[in-house]
This record gives structure tokens, C-alpha cells and sequence, in this order.
């Protein structure tokens, strides 16, 4: 009975975080801020790539080399594959990173996964049904319906947005601090048991090179960008994963929602890092144009 009612505070507070969060980002942008970035047609081919070849060719690597039962490989392959997820623009605000890089890098991937998903998973994992619906309904519904709303408020009635942009983003934050430690205490006995399983080396391989080949996806960009695309490309599509899992056995949903609850709380805390050095770095350079500034020509 207990463990039913904080299954339901969990999905009530990932929708919270998830809805909210996307509305938002809606308040706080507009259409061109967003679509700036995606103009930019070199960073987000090597975006895909690093996304849809580079991390996927790691997880089937690793599922293949290290030491895993068929469920633990599964899951490593499923989490790989699927790319683009709603936690990226509260990343990309702890790691001080633009947000409108995050939103229009999320629903490009977002988008990619709905058509890429159906196409390769089959391919790699035996067994394994995706239908794209499945993985497209929850992206309409929950995220870009909200996220569409948003920027229309905030297109046609920009001092309202403005005002409550701010609430909606705090009831956002709140849905996904209750969301995770509601998921904590349901699965903690299945975290446990999946430590003899290598889920956790295979998640870490997938999280660190999903980090440093998004990374360098944006060489040539800021290092805001880059770290933006590195956490973008590190933090999988693990509700996309979750549809693919449900068609697979128990063991399969069990071991790809541990890596669910690993990867955000690994990347909130590697995020929150980044941001604190982001702060001296601008401190630094507006301190190097006051001097700059003061000096005669």
C-alpha cells in the first residue's frame, strides 16, 4: 500500500517537473531565441551524430564486452539509443548554460528518437517492439504542447509570462526533488540488487563518453555551448527507454529504471560543479573589460 502511493507521488511529481519545466521554458524564450541555435546546421549534425552513432556504438560495445546477463545489456543498449530528454533545460540552468540551446537541442533529439528508435532498436536487441506513437504521444503531449503554450504567452502577453515564469519554474523544480526521492524510496531494494549486475559500469561508460563526444560536438562554440551539448548528449531519453523496455521482460524495466534514477542524479550534481565555475570565469572576464575600459587608447 505504501509503496503504491509513492509510485503515484513519483509520476505525479515527474509530471510536475517535466510539464511545468517545459511551460517554463516557454514563458522565458520566444520562437527565434530557440530556433537560433538550431541555424547552426554543422553543431547539430555533429549533435546527432554524436547522439545516434557515436553513444549508441558505445552502449552495444559495452553491453557486449563487460561482463553483463542479457537484462543488464538490454537496458545499457536501450538507454544508449534513446536521445533528447525533458531534464536537459534544468541542466543546462544549473550548469549556467543558454537555455534556449538546451530547449532547441532537446526537441531536436526528442524528435530524432521518435524516428530513429523504431528503426534501430529491433536491430540491436532481440525481441524488442517500438512503436513510434508510443514515444511520439508523450512528447506531443507532455512536452511540446506546454513548452508551444509558453512561447505563445509569452509572445502575446509578455508581462504576464514574465511574472509567472518564475512560479511555474520553482513548481517544476519541486515536482522533480519529490519525484526522485519518492523513486528512491520505491526502488532502493531494486538499486541494491542491481549492483552485481555491471548496470552501473555500463550506464558510467554510456554517461561519460555521451559527455565528452556531445562536448566536443560543440568545438568552436563557448564553452556554455559545449558543456550544454555535453549534457545534452550525456542525459538519455530514459522515458522512450522505459516504452521499449515495457515490451521486453520485468527484469529489462527493473534494470533500465535504475539507470533512470543513476543518470540525473550523477548529472545534477556534475551540472551544479560546472555552474559554480562557470561564475569566477565571468567574474574574470567583466572584471578584463572595466580594466580594459579604464586604460587609455
Amino acid at each position: 500500500m505504501i509503496e503504491e502511493g509513492l509510485l503515484i507521488v513519483t509520476k505525479v511529481g515527474m509530471l510536475l517537473f517535466v510539464v511545468a519545466g517545459m511551460a517554463a521554458m516557454g514563458l522565458s524564450l520566444t520562437v527565434p531565441r530557440v530556433v537560433e541555435p538550431l541555424r547552426d546546421l554543422r553543431m547539430m549534425a555533429l549533435l546527432l551524430a554524436a547522439n545516434f552513432v557515436a553513444v549508441p556504438v558505445v552502449a552495444v560495445a559495452a553491453a557486449r564486452i563487460l561482463p553483463m546477463d542479457e537484462a543488464a545489456s538490454t537496458a545499457v543498449i536501450l538507454v544508449g539509443c534513446c536521445a533528447g530528454a525533458p531534464f536537459l533545460p534544468k541542466l543546462a540552468q544549473l550548469a549556467k548554460g543558454d537555455a534556449a540551446l538546451a530547449v532547441g537541442g532537446m526537441v531536436l533529439l526528442m524528435v530524432a528518437t521518435v524516428v530513429y528508435a523504431p528503426i534501430v532498436v529491433p536491430l540491436v536487441v532481440e525481441g524488442a517492439t517500438v512503436e513510434a506513437w508510443d514515444i511520439a504521444s508523450s512528447l506531443i503531449v507532455l512536452m511540446l504542447i506546454p513548452l508551444g503554450l509558453g512561447l505563445l504567452a509569452k509572445a502575446r502577453y509578455e508581462e504576464f509570462a514574465d511574472s509567472v515564469a518564475g512560479q511555474v519554474g520553482q513548481i517544476s523544480s519541486v515536482g522533480l526533488l519529490v519525484g526522485i526521492v519518492a523513486a528512491l524510496l520505491v526502488s532502493w531494494r531494486d538499486v541494491l540488487g542491481a549492483i552485481g549486475s555491471w548496470i552501473f559500469i555500463g550506464v558510467a561508460i554510456v554517461l561519460a563518453v555521451g559527455f565528452v563526444v556531445g562536448y566536443l560536438a560543440g568545438f568552436g562554440r563557448s564553452q556554455r555551448d559545449m558543456t550544454v551539448l555535453g549534457l545534452a548528449t550525456a542525459q538519455r531519453n530514459i522515458a522512450a527507454a522505459m516504452v521499449v523496455a515495457a515490451s521486453l521482460s520485468g527484469d529489462v524495466v527493473v534494470l533500465t529504471m535504475v539507470g533512470a534514477l543513476v543518470i540525473p542524479i550523477v548529472l545534477i550534481v556534475l551540472a551544479g560543479e560546472l555552474g559554480k565555475r562557470m561564475a569566477p570565469l565571468e567574474s574574470v572576464a567583466s572584471k578584463a573589460d572595466v580594466s580594459g575600459t579604464d586604460e587609455p587608447a
